[in-house]
């Protein structure tokens, strides 16, 4: 356990050792570190989830590569290199092949050509203990049926006695009939998959661009074991409605697999909808879907995850990153695969709006470490922070003006500090005290406002005054009415037994405080009068069921909500 840098004469000392020895722990650590494969084995479908080895829900979070079709330009990144990449910098679980069909450069055009670059993808993910899902990428696959039924033999015979693959007979049909079309399709690509491979889960596509998955449950296949239904959604076209499509298609018993989704609108272009997506992963998280993002590609489009002209050649730090790469890596890095509580895959709780950036993936940093952290979804936190010390970030600015900077943070005893800082220090943007939580593991989130300039550029968090560690940050564009450099309300401790802390900030007005159980309903709610200072509020809580919680605030016209765990 970490201790305090003002009560532990040993930890710059410790800060040096560790240092010196990473070589050697890390070197026991990935002797003890299981592959996704190893961890979850075979996966197989039972009643609406997708379970592990062990019958125990899971949800993989992952990558989907474009098109392989030849000269698209996705084809590039259909190296080892890359899958390696996602593996040790994203913490992805899983990778898609989208091996294009009809279309020119696909695979009816070029069988040989497209066969060996998904097969360079599938055997980079079987060595590094990846699950990998085989897309046969088409529109129009029940036009190609025998060639679809002579490949996926062949991949079956190929791979059929690995756990990592996973078949999807269909991307995505369009508006054409599920019994009449994509049913009888399937079955028959499935039908010659079994006659190989028994075992291996398969993914079929849903009328509709696979949307229509609520009309493929109410007649689903049954000739053949371990069969999922495609859902694919862009955040920023698709709303509530898809969900309550999704939400049928569970109730009536069907598993899910969103092997595709887009942070923008349908097209794969225009704004990135970092609210939609939020809303989208909870939604994947409490049922306990696994999810792959569209698209590991640098094609000029909102939907790609790098930038123009970013080399093949991984790895890459994130200034390669588009908005939306950024956003989705925050996911996948902190997706926790195991399901638990018949919840969703978890993640470390994000903004409910923006851009959410781990901290440990700064390109570049002076003076911290990383460690595994406790906070909700797992994945690493920024620690060992002393002052002087430091972390860069490229990201993209949408538009410049005032944006709210959120932090999730832990510290034992509080009066750290930190600075939003760029062009190597000499321009401070604010900053922001982090408050006494409880402990090094002891996770709440606080809040300042920021002016910001439009575009791609570097941030630096500074650290004038250390003893706290960081999760990860967010940036979003500041509502109306935002006050500059004011902590956010803040729980602690969190997860509590008897009585909660709230520290309210400065506000005008009444205060509203809701504690809201995990469906949304209302279980208490009390009103306080606002204070210049700030003010710290006691909320009983000792007659709440253990669980999880959310605590409302609602001051100054803005609305924050916290996630309490309740012992």
């Amino acid at each position: 356990m970490k201790t305090s840098n003002t009560t532990n004469p040993l930890r710059a000392w410790t800060k040096g050792v560790v240092l010196a020895l990473a070589a050697t722990f890390s070197l026991e650590a990935a002797a003890q570190t299981q592959t996704p494969v190893q961890q979850y084995g075979l996966l197989k479908v039972a009643g609406n989830k997708v379970v592990d080895k062990n019958n125990v829900p899971v949800s993989l979070a992952g990558n989907s590569l474009f098109w392989s079709n030849d000269g698209w330009g996705g084809e590039k990144y259909y190296n080892a290199n890359v899958v390696n990449w996602l593996r040790n910098n994203w913490n992805a679980k899983i990778v898609r092949v989208a091996m294009g069909v009809e279309d020119g450069g696909g695979y009816i055009g070029n069988p040989v050509g497209n066969r060996q670059k998904i097969k360079a993808v599938i055997e980079a993910c079987i060595a590094q203990g990846l699950y990998v899902i085989i897309d046969w990428h088409s529109h129009h696959a029940e036009s190609y049926q025998p060639q679809a039924i002579a490949f996926f033999q062949d991949m079956a015979r190929t791979y059929g006695n690995t756990p990592n693959v996973i078949y999807e007979v269909y991307n995505e049909p369009l508006q054409v009939s599920w019994t009449g079309t994509i049913k009888p399709y399937a079955e028959a690509v499935a039908g010659a998959i079994r006659a190989i491979d028994p075992d291996n889960l398969i993914v079929v596509g849903t009328p509709t661009w696979s949307q229509d998955v609520d009309v493929a449950a109410s007649n689903p296949i049954t000739s053949y074991p371990n069969i999922a239904y495609t859902l694919h959604f862009y955040a920023a076209s698709h709303k509530q409605s898809l969900r309550d499509k999704a939400q049928t298609a569970l109730n009536r018993g069907v598993a899910l697999l969103v092997t595709e989704y887009g942070t923008t609108e349908a097209s794969g272009n225009g704004y990135v909808d970092a609210a939609s997506t939020q809303e989208w992963m909870n939604f994947l998280k409490q049922n306990g879907i696994s999810h792959l993002n569209w698209a590991l590609n640098d094609k000029a489009e909102s939907a790609s995850a790098l930038v123009p002209g970013t080399s093949p050649t991984a790895p890459w730090s994130d200034s390669y990153l588009t908005q939306s790469g950024a956003l989705v890596k925050g996911y996948i890095q902190s997706w926790n695969g195991t399901v638990t509580g018949g919840g969703g895959g978890g993640t470390t709780p994000p903004p409910a709006t923006g851009t959410l950036v781990q901290a440990e993936s700064s390109h570049t940093a002076a003076g911290v470490q990383t460690e595994t952290t406790t906070d909700t979804g797992g994945g690493l936190n920024v620690g060992w922070l002393d002052a002087g010390d430091w972390m860069a970030y490229t990201v993209t600015i949408p538009e410049a003006g005032s944006y709210l900077i959120q932090y999730r943070v832990a510290s034992p005893g509080g009066g750290g500090t930190i600075r939003v800082e760029q062009n190597s220090g000499t321009t401070l943007r604010g900053s922001v005290t982090v408050p006494a939580t409880g402990g090094w593991q002891t996770w709440t989130t606080i809040s300042h406002t920021v002016t910001l300039p439009a575009g791609r550029q570097d941030i630096a968090l500074g650290v004038p005054a250390g003893g706290y560690n960081i999760n990860w940050w967010s940036f979003s564009k500041a509502t109306t009415g935002a006050r500059t450099a004011q902590p956010e309300a803040a729980l602690f401790p969190n997860p509590a037994q008897s009585q909660l802390a709230v520290m309210v900030p400065a506000a005008t007005g009444l205060v509203q405080l809701t504690i809201l159980d995990a469906q949304g309903h209302e279980v208490s709610s009390r009103s306080i009068r606002g204070t210049a200072a700030g003010q710290q509020v006691a909320l009983p809580v000792a007659g709440l069921k253990p669980g999880v919680y959310l605590v409302r605030i609602v001051s100054n016209g803005q609305v924050a909500t916290h996630r309490l765990v309740k012992e």
